[in-house]
This record gives C-alpha cells, structure tokens and sequence, in this order.
C-alpha cells in the first residue's frame, strides 16, 4: 500500500480536536495503473489516463459526519487558473469547476473511499492535489501528492480514442519496432527500442514540453494547451529536432560526423532522450530521418498518442512549393548540388492518431508529423500534424504543411543538364511516376511491412491521382491555366530519344566485393545511331548528399538499328573502400548523348550489403535470470578490421545499453561474443544490435526473445 503521512496548514483560532484531518492516502497504485493501462511504466509515480476515475482512500483521524466537506484541488503548470482549465476545485458534496468530479464511495470508519475523475480534454502533464477540510467551523488545507495525467486512447470521449485492441496494443504499447530504410529497389529494416516505459523516458518526454519555445514565452497558454493532441504533436514535432530551441537531437546528414555518434549507430530512442537530460538538455549529436522519427515515436505512445513510424521512398523535398523538385546533371555524368530541391532515397516521418476538430470528422484519424528539420513552418522547423486524408485529396491549403507533405509524395521531378562553360541550362525530362513509392511502416502484431502508399495518394496514372494533383496546383496557383499536355512534355525541341537506357546489377553488391553493373542501351528506331556515353559513380548519402566520386568513364558505341548492348561498369572495392558512408550508397550515372538529341540520362543507386551480423540467445530466457546471447561475426575482407564494437539494447531484457568492445579481426577471421541478459518482463522482446569498426561503420541485427514468467 502506497499511504504517505501528511503536513497540515490550518487557518482558524484554537483548532478543535474533533474537527476532521487527513492522516494518510493510500492512492491504490497497482489497481489503479493496471486498470488506466500504465502499468508497464517503470517509474514509481502515480499515472493515470484522462476522463477514467481513479478510487484512493484517504485515512481520517475520525469518520466523516455531517457538516464536513472535503474540496479537492488539482492544479498543473506554473500559473495554475480555473478560466484556463488548468485548476480545478471540486468536492465530495457535487460541487465542481472545470469538469473535476469526486464521489464518495463508502465511508468506513476512518477510511474514506473517493472515486476522482477527470474530464476527457483535461490537460495532460504534472499535476498537484491539495484537499481543503471545512469542519467544525474551520478550514484546513493539506497537499495530497502528486499525478501524471496522460491521453487515453482507450476512453472514447477522448481525441485520442482508438476502438481496435490490437493497434491499440501495437500503436501504444509496443516498445520496439522496425523502420524501414534502403531504396526502392532494395528495401531494408532496422530494429529500433522505443522504450518508452523505461525508467524516466516519461519525466523526460513531459519536461520536452516543458523546454519548448511555447512554454518559455508563455507558460500559462502553453499547458493550457496540452489538452489538445494537435497542439501538443506540433510543439514535439518542433521539439525532437534541435533547431531553434535547443531540442532533442542535432542532424546532420554531411557524410562527417566527429563530435557525436554517426545516425547510423543508434539502436533506439532512449539512450538519446536519457543523453539529453544527463547533458543538461544538450542536444544529442547527431540525428537523421529514421533517428528524428523513432525519438518522436517514442515520446507519442509515451504520452498516450497512438503513434507509428512511416518510410517514403524517392521522398521529394520541394523547397520552393511548385510540386516539383529540380534534378541537375553536367555533360559528363555528374549529379549537381546545384539549386535546394533533392530527391532522398528515403524518408521517415510518423503518423499519429486523433481528431481533428479544426477540419472537420472526414479528417480524423491519422496524422502526418515530421520531426526532421527540413523547412520552416510559422518560422520555426516544425511540420505537422496534416491529415493522411487530406493529403489524398489534395487539400494542400488546410493546416498543417500540407503543402510540403503533399509534394514529398506526389512531386514531379524534372532532370535539368547545366552547362558549366556559359552557365545555362536545359530540361531534359520531367517524370510524374517516380516519386513517393513504396509508403510503408511496420505491420500490426508482426514484423512484416504493411504498404500504405494507398492511403496517401489515388493509383499512379489514374485519373484521380491526376486530378488530385490538378486540384493541389490549382489552390496553390488559383489564376494559372491549366493545359496538361503542356506541362507533361519532354521540354526538348530535339523530340523523342532514338535510344534508351538502364543499369542492370550482373554481380553481388557487397562492401568489400567489386561493384558490377552493365549499362544497356538500346536502339529504339531503324537507322545506326553513334552514343556518346559520360558516366560516373560518387559515394552518397541517403538523402543525395554527394561523398566522392570514386569512379568515372567515356564510351562511344555504335548501334545497329534496334539493337541492344551492354557496356559494363566495374568499380573495385579499392576504388570506393576510403569514401563509403554508413549508407553503403554509390550513386552511378550515364549520360548518353546521340548527335542533334536530348541527352538520355540513366541513374541507379545501389546498396551494398554488410557483412551478416547473427544473434542467438543460448538458453530459455526466463524474467529475472540472466541469459546469455551468442554474437557472430565473420570479417570477409582480406584485410584486417580495427576499432569493433558491439552496442546492444532492448527494453526489458537489459537496464539501458550495453557497450562491449570486440578485438580486432584479422583477414577472414571469425569473431564469437557472449555476453548476458537479465530479462525483466514476460512476452516475446526484441533486443537489438549494431556492429560497428573501422571498414563497416553500422552493422544492424535483430533478435526477438520469447521471455517465459
């Protein structure tokens, strides 16, 4: 039994001995927190769910008689007010403000029984219950403790409210997931911790709101504000990303990253928040999309918003909001960094379920919020929430970023050759189907990936999606005219190309392996055709960011009328070994050019694949017994591989991260590690794993653990 004895503040001359004081409270944790679903939080506060009572017993120094009252008083923030809903005063006799209620149900003896219950849009946060005792004539007040109130997607009067138990139980309650990375043609998935019961993951989220701009300009309207998911998953969206306010995490996608951990190395959120806070709120260097995304994840199902994390590949990012972006190339098969817009090979953002009661029902459910700092938003890099249905639509003119978020998934991308002697420019082609492929997050109650892709945008080349990207240019440019065969051509004067190309993959894609590809071309007409061909590969990041070029070559080839040849691309690991990124990403590119044509412009990233990293738990893993998990590793290359080591996490199988360094690896060696787990609680666990040293910087692997009582 939680019972605290109490101080006591009187006002009134003499105080009767008979007049009616509080000796202890007994606030019936277990049952409480077992019924309001935070049970599984490991934190030894008492944390309840909006709009649900709660029963606490409240030990007198005799029983109540008539003529006594009982007032409660709950208050949250710094300047609590009853005009703001943030205090409340209500009393066991019916009287009530702000949709506080207490009742008392049984009276026995000493022992009063009081059913408390919040309304449904109270504010959540920190709160703090006084009760003031009028008896005998006299008043006295007496601080009962305090609570966390957070949002209850099990109550249906709240905007939060979810009626399905499974996705509840996924969207909620599950502290460990995948996000999916890669490219189009190679999708791949790394595990990532949530944790958000974990110890201090909720004082941590709940003080994020307390450090946000909002909050240190005027703290009375912010927390007032906290009742409304919208409001809050804004604030977040803003507050995970350390731009503006010194938030949560610093990005950096420049392919350098000294000073911090390379994104790549993270295996969860909560050694980035517990980071944080130890630093003295420092932001955590350094973030990138999936690392913003699975933080903000985090924090979402830790306050109650049901939440999940959502990949786009080919993501557009439309710097200038015309549904398009702007892809550069020179005459010798360079990509540019020339103009803001890029095309990233993939981008994590999340959703977030609620109401949206500033658009109306058709809008409900969920919500696009994006924590990585990619533009401005009311002057401060935030993004979200915007409604997955809108985006559908094309409803780009209703809150929030619609704009920005409808173009990440619906752009136009247009490939422009710049001519570096007299600074001009040409377009070459302009492609409508590319962008926003493959939309995808982890399946409910399974590790498989569900593909959502549907429910952002009508099937590509239908006459709805076309029409939905008619509707979003019109608001956007209300007088333009719309001519769609204007828009949709090949800007060249040249016409159709007599040729085509494409990349074809004739080897393993492995670090450490030669990188083996064939360009095909082929004649598409019936007349000999001569192709000029400028191609190179530079090392990337995943966003296009450009490492190095790590390879380059020119070819003229002759072509029979309609024939096909394949010209092969041989990059050795020597080659790219110094300037490949955590990524594993090398951008090839061809420029192919026949005389009096529009250039023809082939591209293909590839992925090369890690070395296999493989986990195997020894035993059965039983809660409080420790358990030993095997680690293998093979080094492929013949070469030596230095400076190895293995961060392990996964919540409740071990306290925090574990941290081992692994001896270097002579050429083909085979590395074995073991080390112990201590599982605390029952059910199937996933413990994840990232392998990092000099030749492979971020090795990821998985496991998931079956936990017996």
């Amino acid at each position: 039994m939680h019972t605290y004895p109490l101080p006591l503040k009187t006002s009134g001359s003499d105080f009767c001995l008979t007049a009616l004081q509080v000796q202890n409270v007994n606030w019936q944790m277990p049952v409480n927190r077992r019924t309001h679903h935070t049970d599984k939080f490991s934190s030894q506060d008492f944390i309840v769910r909006r709009g649900q009572p709660w029963e606490m017993i409240i030990v007198c120094n005799r029983s109540l008689e008539s003529g006594d009252d009982l007032n409660f008083i709950v208050s949250t923030g710094p300047q609590p007010s009853e005009s703001a809903r943030t205090r409340a005063v209500f009393s066991v006799s019916g009287r009530s403000t702000g949709g506080w209620s207490a009742a008392l149900k049984a009276n026995n003896g000493n022992n009063l029984i009081v059913a408390i219950a919040s309304p449904a849009n109270a504010p959540i946060g920190w709160y703090t219950m006084n009760v003031e005792i009028s008896s005998k004539g006299r008043v006295s007040s007496q601080k009962l403790g305090t609570f966390i109130l957070l949002f209850n997607p099990w109550l249906q009067a709240d905007d939060v409210f979810m009626s399905n138990n499974a996705e509840r139980q996924e969207y909620v309650e599950e502290d460990s997931g995948i996000i999916y990375v890669g490219s189009t043609n190679r999708i791949g998935m790394v595990g990532w911790n949530f944790g958000q019961f974990e110890e201090d993951i909720l004082n941590i989220s709940l003080s994020i709101l307390d450090r946000s701009l909002n909050f240190r300009r005027d703290p009375a309207t912010d927390v007032a504000r906290r009742n409304d998911p919208k409001y809050v998953c804004r604030v977040l969206s803003a507050m995970i990303n350390a731009n503006d306010d010194s938030g949560v995490l610093s990005g950096n996608w420049s392919g350098n990253y000294a000073g911090g951990l390379d994104p790549r190395t993270w295996n969860g959120s909560v050694e980035i928040l517990k980071n944080w806070k130890k630093s003295g709120f420092r932001p955590v260097q350094y973030g990138q999309c999936w690392v913003f995304a699975g933080t903000l994840n985090t924090v979402l199902r830790c306050l109650g918003v049901p939440s999940r994390v959502i990949t786009n590949f080919n993501s557009a990012h439309d710097t200038d909001r015309n549904l398009s972006v702007d892809v550069y190339y020179d005459a010798m098969g360079n990509p540019l960094e020339k103009g803001s817009d890029s095309v990233w090979n993939f981008h994590v953002w999340n959703e977030g379920w609620f109401v949206r009661t500033d658009l109306g029902p058709s809008y409900n459910g969920w919500q696009v919020l994006d924590a990585t700092p990619q533009e401005r938003s009311q002057g401060v890099f935030q993004c979200g929430p915007a409604s997955v249905n809108a985006i559908r639509e094309g409803e780009v003119d209703k809150n929030f970023d619609m704009i920005f978020i409808f173009a990440e998934v619906n752009a136009d991308r247009i490939t422009w050759i710049y001519n570096s002697r007299n600074g001009s420019q040409k377009q070459n082609s302009l492609d409508t189907h590319s962008i926003g492929k493959y939309i995808s997050t982890k399946a409910v109650g399974s590790n498989s990936r569900l593909d959502v892709t549907d429910k952002y945008k009508y099937p590509e080349g239908s006459s709805e999606e076309r029409q939905v990207h008619q509707k979003a240019l019109s608001k956007l440019k209300p007088n333009a005219s719309f001519d769609p065969t204007s828009v949709r051509d090949l800007a060249g004067e040249e016409g159709a190309p007599s040729i085509s190309g494409r990349f074809k993959v004739t080897g393993v894609l492995a670090v450490g392996k030669e990188v083996s590809l064939a360009l095909i071309l082929k004649n598409l007409t019936s007349d000999r055709k001569t192709v000029t061909v400028n191609m190179t590969a530079w090392t990337i990041v995943y966003n296009g960011t450009l490492v190095h070029e790590v390879w380059k070559d020119s070819a003229t080839i002759s072509l029979d009328p309609e024939e096909e040849i394949q010209h092969p691309v041989k990059i050795a690991y020597s080659r790219y070994d110094r300037y490949l990124k955590a990524d594993n990403m090398i951008r090839i590119t061809a420029i192919c050019k026949v005389a009096d044509e529009a250039e023809v412009v082939v591209e293909r990233d590839v992925i090369l694949d890690n070395p296999a990293l493989t986990l195997e738990v020894l035993e059965q893993a039983r809660v409080r017994k420790p358990v030993v998990v095997q680690m293998l590793f093979s080094n492929p290359l013949d070469e030596p591989v230095r400076d190895c080591v293995l961060m392990v996490e996964g919540s409740g199988l071990l306290l925090g991260n574990l941290k081992i360094d692994v001896p270097a690896l002579r050429p083909k060696e085979k590395s074995r590690i073991r080390f112990e787990i201590l599982p605390t609680r029952s059910g199937i666990k996933q413990l994840v794993a990232d392998f990092s040293c000099s030749k492979f910087r971020a090795i990821k692997a998985m496991l998931s653990i079956e936990v017996a009582e």
